[in-house]
């Protein structure tokens, strides 16, 4: 994980503070380890990010999914939620008929004169 810890210095806080919304610069951590929904969210990233640190990224997720099943408060709430939240796998559509001709000749009916 060289690539991530060059950029990023990452420290417990002194004491317990509200998280500023509108602060650009604040830092949000996320639990892969204990938290599926963290886990999933590193996944997206990985599909996003620079090709050095999706490769570091990819490392990291292999380990965790190899890794024992750790659960925190948070991460146990997710692991309820996240079955309810997946997506229905989409159904197949059925085959375009083609316009190739049938084996068995189509009658045509005649027209009635009046």
């Amino acid at each position: 994980m060289a690539e991530l810890t060059r950029r990023y210095i990452v420290m417990q806080m002194a004491a317990e503070a509200p998280f500023d919304i509108a602060d650009p610069d604040a830092p949000f951590v996320l639990k892969p380890w204990k938290d599926p929904a963290a886990l999933q969210a590193l996944v997206a990233y990985r599909e996003h990010c620079y090709a050095e640190l999706a490769e570091e990224l990819d490392q990291w997720i292999t380990a965790i999914v190899a890794g024992p099943k750790i659960r925190g408060g948070i991460g146990s709430r997710n692991e309820l939620t996240a079955p309810a939240r997946r997506k229905p796998a989409a159904k197949a559509r059925p085959k375009a008929k083609s316009k190739a001709r049938s084996a068995k000749p189509v009658k045509k009916k005649a027209k009635r004169r009046a």
